[in-house]
């Protein structure tokens, strides 16, 4: 059985934070909110909790997981980052956008595509995110926790939520109900990693990209 932390979600308790942080470096795997929808998500440097997490959502081992920094220069770090790349994430960031990025060795090999050598990566804009990356000092994994029903995903009301922690209740070690709604809109996904960017999928946030990305030739 999962504990619970009841967490505001626009300013994030730091004694519960903590809490949760520590879980986390110990290998705790975690259900918790995000800019976009519910996640699933662990310590990035947890071999074991990333392995549980890829056996949950049924992934198999070549497909890359996202994880989440804390911003554009914690990405540098685990990503290498073209001048375009960058000034389109400098304009996108914090934001409902995922970045498919070519990783740095500093990426665990179990959450990349082992082919490819890419990652996916991702600046939330969530203070709950946020609060658990400023304290925890690296990546956390993020893969949406939405799990599908007569209507193929969870529809965006207060009810939901707890639906979905019941759900998850046996499979994860820790819960975090932020106060919020499920939301039900994935990230949009913007690929750097060939000489020509490209959106691999439209989601939440490309209303707004449309207005002003610019991709070069």
């Amino acid at each position: 059985m999962a504990t619970l932390y009841e967490i505001h979600w626009e300013t994030p308790q730091a004694d519960r934070i903590q809490e949760i942080v520590t879980r986390l470096r110990d290998g705790a795997v975690m259900l918790y909110p995000t800019d976009t929808v519910y996640a699933i998500g662990c310590d990035l440097n947890s071999q074991a909790a990333v392995k549980r997490v890829r056996q949950l959502k049924q992934m198999s081992n070549d497909k890359p997981l996202t994880f989440l920094c804390s911003s554009l220069s914690h990405i540098s770090h685990y990503a290498m980052v073209t001048d375009l790349a960058y000034r389109t994430m400098k304009r996108l960031i914090p934001g409902p956008y995922t970045f498919l990025l070519p990783a740095t060795k500093l990426v665990p090999r179990v959450v990349m595509n082992p082919k490819r050598k890419t990652t996916g990566i991702r600046v939330p804009d969530h203070a709950i995110c946020q609060a658990i990356l400023a304290m925890v000092d690296h990546p956390i994994i993020s893969t949406s926790a939405m799990l599908p029903d007569t209507l193929g995903d969870f529809p965006s009301m207060e009810m939901e939520r707890f639906r979905l922690f019941d759900a998850l209740d046996s499979f994860v070690d820790v819960i975090i109900d932020g106060g919020e709604e499920c939301g039900v809109e994935v990230s949009t996904i913007l690929d750097f990693t060939t000489n020509k960017p490209s959106v691999v999928r439209r989601g939440l946030g490309w209303d707004a990209l449309q207005e002003w990305l610019v991709v070069e030739e």
